[in-house]
């Protein structure tokens, strides 16, 4: 991915006056540091030539002077470190929030496909690296090259023949790190995409450790780990490599530079084109003058490593949700609840086939419909389809008469509540997570709620009450408990529509039928939609429709549908002759 200059300045923008501050100082620092050597050659020139009175009193007032621009050189120091440190925090928080704040925006097909660890790199890792390269680039560079000008400047007017030797060495060796630059670079890219793998394989094993307990399987992830933490070692061991090419191939520059003027500054001395104060003068400055280029080499890993993050920071600001709002999308006002489907076609990826085809239904307000079949009809691809999680291919599905794609995305998805078979609770607490339901919600509703939902008995038996910590996705509590939980939150949304998705076929007997009687209440007055696993939860649904791969092949009653011996008919039997 291309890297670009003035996409990456534009963050500076809010924190410019923070940054020309840390600026100033930078360049006081590297100023001020350039006269020091200036100094001791105005003594040492008095001392060679055997002034020794003059030089005498001339070290009095210059080390008070050198002591003054100390104090100032340390202050600013201290401005740059401080102020340079909060800066690049200050970005780094702003980026890291634009970054979540983006993600939140993408659509499941994205989350489809990339893995959380991954995420979770870009989002710590690779911030970090360019918060570093955002605060120090700017006053590190600035500092060294004002040196580097600086004290070719005096040299020059030192001694220009031996200034230009100097300079001769300088486009090798630009040319040199031109060329390791990119060989370390890729290096690193490919270190930044291990770690990211590393972070996807342990968050994956973590998350699943109960899964992973129960089977037995310990040395299976260590064995994953182990694969992926070594292509990490491989790939550090590269840029490793590169990096020491790199800082040793411009440390053998410097040396030759530095012998280079050793022995072209004592045949000036013989010749008498130089004195001995220049030469040590000359030798101070050109320690001045590598010591900038040799700081910027180390800088290169720091410069790469930032722009690396950069990049992979503009991969994912630069996707556009697969899903949006359009600008003039129409906002709900009163939902009556009507749902339809008009010939609708579906597919996840364009070359695979569609889940869905030419797909007709009609959905009364405040009808309770149940939709059943085989695994891998398109069940939950369809009620997919409702708050558009997914865009349909071809065709289009109708609220209230209006076509969802016009509809603005919060207020379609405001007014729509699913329950599904996989509850996800997040840390914290029981108010906390039935809350998230309606972030203004009193206490006094969420325990209304949580009554309608049957949870509010075993809620109150739990330690703290409504402040019980639940841990990670709840796992402080039991399947039916969790559920409840989740239907509270609906409860405390207070949706049109409400789609149930198999929420209580992972259930014992007993869970079941206390959750039951929640979404029948919760159900009341609401178009419903339910995906149902167990089809006996579902007798009195008003209307049943049977989705296979060829469709919708049957719709009505459960007592119609029983009565005609189709597929339904044939589901039912088949479940019922497995519990017996």
């Amino acid at each position: 991915m291309d890297f670009s200059v003035k996409k990456f300045f534009s963050y500076y923008k809010p924190y410019r006056k923070l940054l020309l501050s840390v600026l100033a100082c930078a360049f006081i620092v590297s100023a001020l540091s350039l006269l020091f050597p200036l100094l001791v050659r105005y003594i040492t020139k008095d001392v060679l030539e055997g002034n020794l009175s003059i030089a005498l009193k001339k070290v009095f007032w210059i080390g008070g002077l050198m002591l003054v621009l100390t104090a100032i050189q340390n202050l600013a120091n201290y401005f740059v470190d401080f102020k340079g440190h909060e800066l690049g925090a200050r970005m780094e928080s702003a980026l890291r929030g634009e970054l979540f704040e983006h993600m939140q925006k993408l659509s499941f097909s994205f989350y489809d496909k990339e893995k959380i660890g991954k995420l979770m790199s870009r989002i710590t890792n690779d911030l970090l690296m360019l918060s570093e390269l955002y605060h120090h680039a700017p006053e590190d560079y600035l500092k060294y090259l004002v040196r580097l000008i600086g004290a070719f400047v005096i040299l020059f007017l030192i001694n220009a023949p031996l200034t230009i030797i100097v300079f001769c060495f300088l486009p090798f060796l630009g040319l040199f790190i031109f060329q390791l630059n990119k060989i370390e670079n890729r290096a690193l890219r490919k270190n930044k995409e291990r770690i990211a793998d590393v972070n996807a394989q342990v968050e994956d094993s973590l998350a699943g450790i109960r899964v992973v307990k129960s089977f037995t399987n310990e040395k299976v992830e260590i064995k994953k780990f182990a694969r992926e933490n070594n292509l990490f070692l491989e790939s550090r061991i590269a840029f490793y490599k590169a990096e020491a090419i790199f800082y040793n191939g411009v440390q053998t520059f410097i040396q030759l530079i530095t012998i280079a003027v050793i022995i072209f500054g004592s045949a000036s001395i013989v010749k008498n084109t130089l004195d001995l104060a220049d030469l040590i003068t000359f030798l101070l400055y050109i320690n001045f003058m590598l010591e900038p280029i040799q700081k910027m080499v180390h800088m290169s890993t720091q410069l790469q490593e930032g722009i690396t993050g950069f990049q992979r920071f503009m991969e994912i600001m630069n996707l556009k949700p697969a899903i949006e709002s359009k600008p003039n999308a129409v906002s709900l006002k009163k939902v009556l609840g009507e749902i339809e489907f008009r010939h609708v076609q579906f597919r996840y990826e364009d070359h695979l086939d569609h889940v869905l085809e030419n797909m007709s239904l009609k959905i009364k307000p405040g009808e309770y419909v149940a939709l059943v079949g085989p695994s891998g009809a398109g069940k939950t691809t369809f009620c997919s389809l409702i708050p558009r999680f997914y865009d349909v291919t071809d065709g289009k599905i109708m609220l209230d008469g209006i076509d969802i794609r016009d509809i603005d995305l919060y207020s379609l998805r405001k007014n729509i509540g699913i329950v599904q078979q996989d509850v996800y609770l997040f840390s914290g607490t029981v108010m906390e997570n039935i809350r998230y339901g309606n972030p203004h919600a009193s206490d006094e509703e969420i325990i209304a709620a949580a009554q309608c939902a049957n949870a509010h008995e075993f809620i109150m038996k739990l330690t703290d009450g409504y402040n019980s910590e639940i841990g990670q996705r709840g796992v402080r509590l039991s399947g039916g408990q969790k559920q409840r939980i989740s239907i509270a939150r609906v409860f405390l949304k207070n949706p049109t529509i409400l789609i149930l998705d198999e929420a209580t076929s992972a259930l014992d007997n007993e869970s079941e039928s206390i959750i039951k009687d929640s979404l029948e209440l919760l159900a009341k007055g609401r178009t419903t939609l339910v995906i149902a696993h167990r089809l006996s939860t579902i007798r009195n649904a008003q209307r049943i429709i049977v989705l296979t791969e060829e469709g919708i092949v049957e719709e009505g009653t459960h007592d119609a549908l029983l009565a005609k011996h189709g597929a339904y008919s044939s589901l039912y039997s088949k479940q019922f002759e497995s519990i017996f």
